[in-house]
């Protein structure tokens, strides 16, 4: 919107030009998103409480010190995140750029599907929300109409193939259904793993505002004709615009964490989780880093292995591999102390993010 305005009257206005900048309007995104989060987190907080009255639903089968130290801490704070973000988004950036808008919708789309799952689970008052079956079907939808609207504003031949990190002029081949489908892995598996990942205070949020980081300069490189031929790395035209977007998810992620630092007065549930997620795999798959994208959000990869091991594991041998599912519960079954697990897991998200971004120079 800004940008819109300030160009139109860049000659008129001291420093409109500025806002051709990309790194310029990321700088001022941040800011923006942080300061929303912070205008609206006490009175959201506080709606929230007032409304969910026993907050949210703590899981019976999972470490049983939660439903002592979490009770009654409302949830969908995810919205906090969402308004900064997306608000932060339409303000500063190019609201001509395809790949913004879709990037924001898809992940508006998953932020619904994590609302309505939040909302049946206050309604019941118990841990179970939308059917697995029925949420996956509408993750896929939501999925499916954001890679075909990328592949559309793909140049060819990146519209359906994948790149292959650390190897230049690589590209997988895929036909249209196997790229849908590869891609609905990406999109689909990334909002799940974040949602897996959100179970301790703070845990989601930073390794989130890690890989948001991380896509954001990747963004802004692979949309640079110069800087992508220097980098080896495939180019994609408007791409640059999403490091916007990036950089708005860390300011608002900074102001969700001022609320959700232990003890966390607000959960951002899978309203926030879902829709975290499914932003990170969509640009994954615009900015052609989808496997990449398995490497800096290892810690969320992790997380979900780790799950789905458990459950394979229990379902052939009837043993459990891990003493609980998702990974930062088995350690806090082994004794770790919560900012213990926390703060370690964050660690290995910074070395995941710097290997993935190392990436972009070993080719």
């Amino acid at each position: 919107m800004l940008y819109q305005f300030m160009l139109y009257f860049s000659e008129q206005v001291p420093g409109g030009n500025l806002f051709n900048y990309i790194t310029f309007r990321a700088g001022g995104a941040v800011m923006t998103s942080l300061l929303i989060s912070f205008l609206l987190g006490p009175w959201m907080i506080g709606a929230l409480r007032a409304r969910q009255g026993k907050g949210q639903p703590i899981r019976e089968d999972g470490p049983q010190s939660h439903l002592v130290t979490k009770v009654g801490t409302p949830t969908m704070g995810g919205l906090l995140i969402l308004l900064g973000a997306m608000g932060s988004t339409l303000i500063w950036g190019n609201l001509s750029n395809p790949f913004l808008w879709i990037v924001l919708l898809t992940t508006a789309g998953f932020g619904l599907i994590g609302f309505a799952d939040d909302y049946l689970k206050l309604r019941g008052g118990s841990s179970a929300g939308v059917p697995g079956r029925w949420k996956l079907v509408f993750e896929s939808i939501v999925a499916i109409c954001a890679i075909l609207a990328i592949s559309h504003h793909l140049p060819e031949p990146l519209s359906t193939t994948y790149a292959i990190p650390f190897l230049k002029d690589v590209l997988l081949p895929f036909g249209l259904p196997l790229y849908l489908f590869a891609g609905l892995i990406v999109i689909v598996g990334a909002s799940n793993a974040v949602n897996l990942t959100d179970g301790l205070d703070g845990l989601a949020i930073v390794p989130t505002m890690i890989a948001a980081a991380s896509f954001g300069f990747i963004a802004y490189l692979v949309g640079n004709a110069i800087f992508a031929n220097y980098l080896q790395v495939h180019y994609v035209p408007g791409t640059g615009e999403l490091a916007v977007f990036c950089a708005a998810l860390i300011g608002s992620g900074l102001g969700f964490l001022w609320y959700n630092a232990p003890p966390a007065a607000v959960f951002m549930g899978d309203t926030g989780s879902l829709a975290l997620g499914g932003a990170l795999g969509s640009i994954a798959v615009a900015t052609k880093h989808e496997l990449v994208l398995a490497i800096i959000g290892g810690l969320f990869v992790l997380e979900a292995v780790s799950v789905i091991v458990q459950v394979a594991s229990f379902k052939l041998t009837g043993k459990r591999v891990f003493a609980m599912a998702p990974l930062h519960h088995h350690f806090e079954q082994r004794g770790w102390a919560e900012p213990t697990i926390v703060i370690r897991f964050w660690i290995i998200s910074v070395i995941l993010a710097l290997i993935g971004l190392a990436t972009l120079k070993l080719r």
